[in-house]
């Protein structure tokens, strides 16, 4: 096939040529037609010719889609083909310069949860948006720079890292400051193109420049050796507590990357400790990666290995390599920190397979063993230093019951079952980086396939613990109501706190797959959140209980009225609500004495008023308002805008609860005991009254109370003697 492309040096058509170019599809570029001219087509194959002109540049696109050699280009079935065809009608979106943003906006929340526009691989729909806002040239090279369009500008340089030679080719030719255009004189454009690389080397992290990375964090990084189609992955949390934020971040990497190289992703339970798990954290688990909107494909436990695990430690104590230790403990840790060999370590392996089998009854003796791999104890890396591989425990597992009496340890297990599975890329944090010598060394001397290992940081907070042995302190000690408290990191916590998961999802991604040790700021978090949450949630009105304020309007309304208003002024998916408008109504103490006699006054959803007269009790405190309506007067003259709420008995009593922190310490360092930095005050509770519409409210709702900030629903209405609970979400801004 020959495709010969025609077209105005001034107006050429970079969808054609950038996916031509990605594709490996050579065609012969012709820019001598003249401007105003529509672009021509000429196709020759097997002594046929068609020729395609102007308007149908989609129609090249999908030919282009169909020839390529790249799998699902054109979508693996019809429905994404008409998906990709609605985007091949959106991409000219781009060029109409009044739009643009808009079309940023759009496609930026649309890739929020999606590494490619359709589907799960590249396709023409991509390179047509990719080549759109290329085509645009210093526009969005500014907006690229900045935090506006994070998912936006994360998806487009990943494109861009991927066919690096070939899109700087495209846009170098036909691409300048100002867009699409004639072709720019050779120096000008290996500046501008020199510029271009640069940005992307400071995006990517390429640490080729003199040796430093970029600490700016990014997904876009390839696993090593991965093919796609062939990339398998797993997510192995133990079920010991409740999924937590860094938990969520690997499970988040793993289906980040299963996606992107086409590959699987399996949900494994690590469930080799009876002590500390059960079937409860099993189930929440499971709920937690749903929540998250994790895709997988299957559902495993190691525990599903016992008989395989057995047979292979048997396996390995007859072949020398390991081995039964009765040392106790303390001694053991000393010594492999002392790099002291044990006494039991040269023992042959008949003598190890009887106290192995001591071990599988657990027996008296059997309980005092452990087994040891025989790797070496004098190596630098201590977790090389003989590690345990099995120790007993005569607890009943939560699956199988009592039908063991000892149990694999992680570092023997893990290595043995990724093998099992099939698994090609394990993604590890970087806090197991000391582990990955032994994770390979095991992997070896079990003569199975070795997994590659990619290390990603953990996602560490300010005062947040992470252990799951220390949040279930907390649990087993009543500081907290349960790992769905929303002072705990866990997702079921912060989500009743009042985090949206499409808000964490975004905060993650951000973080990248980056490997740079980082503690961030719930801050961030929070303000993600905000700006998701702000423009749809709907307003009320609450006024504090205590020492409330009774204004009397003289010339409010004899008998009440009822205005049917917006939920939000700028969302109509919000609702209505009614609002009831009386002579006498209550405001906040704190506005109340914010007030001056004579002063002019906004109440909000209604007008201004003059406050005529302040009263007060015998010890100073303001106990009640009188005031004129004065709804002519400009609310842009007046310095106060009051929120209020009508004196009537369908206010509904509200319990406003605002969370801290459980620990005091910004950063535990090591050798701290986070018993030390307990925060003595975590939880405030404030009673308050709010309209008559919140009794509607359904459990999980957000909604602003204005002035007062974001509030998530926990207990919704009932009866009017208990109050509905509203949890405070933090807005980002800084706690004082």
């Amino acid at each position: 096939m020959q495709v010969k492309l025609s077209f105005p040096a001034d107006h050429p058509p970079l969808y054609v040529i950038a996916t031509a170019k990605v594709a490996g599809i050579p065609i012969s570029e012709d820019s001598s037609l003249a401007s105003g001219s529509l672009p021509t087509f000429l196709i020759s194959s097997n002594d046929n010719e068609f020729k395609l002109r102007g308007t149908s540049i989609n129609a090249l696109l999908r030919y282009l889609g169909r020839v390529a050699s790249i799998p699902n280009f054109y979508g693996q079935d019809a429905f994404e083909s008409c998906q990709i065809d609605e985007w091949l009608e959106y991409a000219p979106t781009f060029s109409t310069g009044s739009e643009f943003e808009n079309a940023c906006c759009y496609v930026d929340g649309i890739l929020l949860q999606r590494t490619f526009l359709v589907g799960y691989s590249l396709s023409i729909a991509d390179i047509a948006i990719w080549s759109g806002l290329a085509g645009s040239g210093q526009r969005w090279e500014s907006l690229r720079k900045s935090k506006k369009y994070q998912n936006l500008v994360r998806w487009f340089n990943s494109i861009y890292a991927e066919y690096n030679t070939v899109l700087n080719e495209v846009t170098g030719t036909y691409v300048g400051k100002r867009g699409l255009g004639k072709p720019m004189p050779a120096k000008m454009k290996e500046k501008e193109q020199q510029g271009i690389n640069n940005h992307m080397k400071n995006v990517s992290g390429d640490a080729n420049e003199k040796g430093k990375a970029s600490s700016k964090a990014t997904a876009e990084v390839d696993l090593p050796d991965a093919e796609v189609g062939n990339v398998r992955l797993r997510f192995a949390p133990e079920p010991s507590g409740y999924l937590h934020i860094g938990h969520s971040k690997a499970a988040l990497m793993n289906q980040y990357f299963a996606q992107r190289y086409q590959g699987q992703l399996i949900v494994r339970f690590d469930d080799t400790n009876p002590a500390k798990e059960s079937n409860e954290f099993v189930e929440n688990l499971l709920k937690d990666i749903e929540t998250l909107g994790i895709k997988y494909d299957a559902v495993t436990y190691t525990s599903d290995y016992f008989p395989q695990l057995m047979e292979m430690a048997e396996n390995l104590i007859c072949n020398g390599k390991a081995y039964v230790d009765d040392t106790p403990r303390e001694q053991m840790q000393k010594e492999r920190m002392d790099g002291i060999e044990s006494k039991c370590r040269n023992n042959s392996p008949q003598k190890n397979m009887e106290l192995w089998k001591e071990m599988i009854a657990g027996s008296e003796r059997g309980l005092m063993c452990c087994l040891r791999g025989k790797l070496d104890m004098q190596d630098p890396n201590k977790s090389l230093r003989d590690p345990v591989y099995y120790r007993c425990n005569p607890l009943p597992h939560h699956r199988i019951g009592s039908k063991y009496k000892l149990y694999p340890t992680y570092d023997f297990a893990c290595p043995f079952v990724d093998a099992k599975e099939g698994i090609t890329h394990a993604l590890r944090s970087s806090e197991y980086h000391d582990r990955n010598a032994q994770y390979h060394r095991i992997q070896e001397d079990m003569g199975v396939k070795k997994v590659h290992i990619y290390e990603f940081s953990r996602l560490n907070m300010v005062y947040t613990l992470l252990s799951k042995r220390k949040l279930l302190w907390f649990v087993q000690n009543g500081k907290v109501d349960g790992w769905d408290d929303p002072r705990f990191p866990t997702v079921q916590g912060i989500v009743r706190r009042g985090l949206k998961i499409d808000a964490l999802i975004q905060f993650i991604l951000e973080q990248g797959a980056s490997k740079n040790l980082n503690l961030m700021e719930w801050d961030k978090l929070w303000t993600i959140n905000k700006k998701i949450i702000d423009p749809v949630c709907p307003r009320h009105t609450a006024v504090i209980d205590e020492k409330r304020v009774l204004v009397t309007l003289a010339d409010g309304p004899e008998k009440p009225f009822v205005r049917i208003i917006p939920r939000h002024k700028k969302f109509e998916g919000a609702g209505e609500k009614c609002t009831t408008y009386t002579k006498r109504i209550w405001i906040d103490y704190a506005d109340a004495v914010s007030i001056s006699e004579n002063e002019e006054i906004t109440l909000m959803d209604w007008g201004n008023a003059i406050i005529k007269e302040i009263r007060k009790d015998q010890d100073g405190n303001i106990t009640q308002l009188i005031g004129v309506l004065h709804l002519e007067g400009s609310v842009k003259a007046t310095k106060l805008k009051l929120t209020w709420l009508p004196e009537t008995s369908e206010l509904v009593n509200l319990s406003l609860m605002e969370f801290d922190y459980l620990i005091t310490k910004k950063k535990l360092d090591e050798g701290d005991d986070f018993l030390d930095a307990l925060n003595p005050c975590t939880k405030r509770e404030t009673a308050a009254v709010g309209d008559s519409n919140i009794r509607n409210l359904k459990r999980g709702e957000i909604v602003q109370l204005e002035r007062k900030g974001y509030y998530r629903c926990d207990a919704p209405f009932i009866r009017p003697s208990k109050p509905v609970v509203l949890f405070a979400i933090p807005d980002g801004r800084q706690q004082k």
